[in-house]
């Protein structure tokens, strides 16, 4: 068999054993969202040096490498040993990075002999027959994987007879958060707190999701300019997922506190006058926090579209934000803020409203929402309708000097020009800035505190 190749330079046959040399040169760690090629280390030492520098948030001797990609592992995470590594290394190409298990509480007898079971929506709860029939499995330890609203992942080692609320108890301690703040998700649904493990058909290797919140949208608010004056209603309608907390001329809303109507009339000079109440505001107002009971409790639950803004599992990385000590934020915020179209007193209010939160923290990560998919989220339905509208969302989060080798990207990314957040954002800033234009402009943000 022969094969004709255009003559480059570099026959076929040669590219492909270079191509296969740099293959066995190169490694990909994964942790999370993070991903990162390295030099493939057949020392296991060596492999940990490496690790411990991309990931300097895991602490050296709690790190695991772990791998599914083998036949032996029968598709489950297993733990790569010292004793084991060169004779496994030239056969991965990715290797999971995890920390070491941490320990979760084990009964002295089965939950179940203690609690009833709490049954599935619509289902009914399991007889007492089933519950013995069970109570030998249940008994069993089995690791699962913790996959923590960071994306940082952790391994536990649990009894099945370990409850959901105690797992998120332990979960809790480890966050910093409320238990009554964590949810767990496993295979697309949340699991009930008052079950266990073992209720579940959950299987050793299998990843359990913690999802956090409340997260609490603080203060949006709504300009409405208009060149003469004229009469506006304003509806806002939020996603399951959010609820409203605050808002700002009272008016009523619906019983799941997701939808409003504030009619107004607008003024030459930006102010609004509320007809109900017949207050002058300067603007509308409204906060809301993230809801988790609000997340699909079966898999068969409507979720919106990928990219719809969503409260309780939205967050920052890498590839989207940017990172910045905080004595540059201010410098940094206002630049975004004045070319996304905010006007002075807005952008003003924007940056001391999050001052005192930013300057808990040595660095920030932040990124702004694209309008189309904050929308979807929070839709705004206003009639006249407007000729130009501005939605501008942050999301936030502190980040500590130790982690700062994991947004080498979003270090980067700071010190480019801040113009390239009117195309993430997907605003108009010279129409925003028309003033002869009905313009609505609107701003808000979230800290995400995990």
């Amino acid at each position: 068999m022969s094969v004709n190749v255009p003559n480059s330079g570099t026959t076929f046959w040669e590219k492909i054993m270079t191509d296969a040399k740099h293959n066995l040169q190169l490694l990909v760690l994964k942790h999370g969202q993070k991903r990162v090629m390295v030099r493939r280390q057949r020392s296991y030492n060596l492999m940990l040096d490496t690790t411990c520098k991309h990931f300097p948030g895991i602490p050296r001797d709690l790190i695991t490498l772990q791998t599914n990609q083998l036949n032996i592992c029968g598709g489950y995470y297993v733990d790569i040993t010292a004793e084991i590594w060169e004779d496994v290394v030239d056969l991965l190409n990715v290797v999971e990075v995890t920390r070491a298990e941490i320990t979760l509480p084990i009964p002295p007898s089965p939950l179940y002999a203690q609690w009833p079971i709490s049954s599935l929506d619509n289902q009914p709860a399991p007889n007492q027959v089933n519950r013995q029939n069970n109570s030998t499995r249940n008994d069993d330890k089995i690791t699962i994987k913790v996959v923590f609203p960071s994306g940082e992942i952790r391994s536990a080692k649990i009894s099945r007879t370990v409850r959901v609320d105690e797992l998120l108890a332990e979960a809790s301690d480890i966050l910093g958060r409320r238990p009554a703040d964590i949810k767990a998700v496993w295979d697309g649904s949340i699991m009930r707190d008052d079950r266990s493990i073992g209720s579940y058909s959950i299987e050793d290797g299998d990843s359990i999701t913690l999802q956090a919140g409340p997260l609490c949208f603080a203060k949006p608010v709504i300009y409405l300019h208009s060149p003469s004056n004229i009469d506006v209603s304003v509806k806002l309608s939020l996603i399951p997922e959010w609820s409203l907390s605050v808002i700002y001329p009272i008016v009523p809303m619906d019983e799941h506190r997701r939808h409003l109507e504030w009619n107004v009339r607008t003024h030459e000079d930006g102010s609004l006058t509320e007809h109900n109440s017949g207050l002058h505001v300067s603007y509308l107002f409204w906060e809301a926090k993230t809801n988790l009971q609000a997340f699909p409790h079966s898999p068969a639950s409507k979720s919106p579209p990928a990219d719809t803004f969503n409260p309780i599992t939205s967050s920052l990385d890498d590839t989207d934000s940017i990172v910045i000590p905080v004595d540059r934020v201010t410098v940094y915020l206002d630049k975004s803020l004045k070319v996304l179209g905010l006007h002075t007193e807005a952008r003003t209010s924007f940056i001391t409203y999050w001052l005192p939160s930013i300057l808990k923290h040595e660095y920030i990560t932040l990124r702004f929402v694209p309008q189309a998919a904050y929308e979807r989220a929070a839709s705004l339905n206003i009639s006249p309708q407007p000729d130009v509208v501005t939605r501008v969302c942050m999301l936030f989060k502190g980040i500590c000097k130790e982690h700062l080798a994991n947004w080498p990207n979003a270090q980067m990314q700071a010190e480019n020009d801040v113009a390239w957040w009117v195309d993430v954002v997907g605003v108009d800033p010279t129409r925003a800035g028309d003033v002869t234009l009905f313009r609505v402009l609107e701003w808000g943000g979230v800290e995400v505190l995990i």
